[in-house]
C-alpha cells in the first residue's frame, strides 16, 4: 500500500493535487512553486496541481507572498487574527509586510 503526501510523487508514478487532493498521473498535473519560481530548479521538491486546479488558481506574481504569509502569522495563529495582519500588510507603505514585526 502508497502512502499519500499531499503534492508528492508516490511510488507508481501518481501525484496528489494539493488544492483538490485528487491523486493522477504526473502527465495531468502542472508543477507548483509556492516561491513562484518554476525554473530554479535546484534542491527543490515540486509540488503539484491537477490541470483543472491549475486553470483555476491565480497565475499572479508571488514575489514576496510567502515572507508575508508567514509576518502576518500563516500556520501559527486564528483565521481572525492571520487574515487582520494580513490586510494590514497589504495596507501599509511597506507592501513585504516588514513592518509589522
Amino acid at each position: 500500500m502508497t502512502t499519500l503526501t499531499l503534492g508528492r510523487n508516490t511510488s507508481d508514478g501518481k501525484v496528489t493535487c494539493i488544492a483538490c487532493g485528487e491523486t493522477v498521473t504526473r502527465e495531468k498535473t502542472r508543477e507548483y512553486d509556492k516561491y513562484g519560481d518554476r525554473w530554479n530548479r535546484d534542491g527543490k521538491d515540486f509540488e503539484y496541481l491537477c490541470k483543472p486546479c491549475h486553470r483555476q488558481h491565480c497565475h499572479q506574481n508571488r514575489k514576496g507572498l510567502e515572507e508575508i504569509l508567514m509576518t502576518a502569522g500563516a500556520g501559527r495563529t486564528d483565521r481572525k487574527t492571520f487574515l487582520r495582519q494580513f490586510c494590514e500588510s497589504m495596507t501599509d507603505d511597506d507592501p513585504t509586510g516588514k513592518s509589522m514585526q
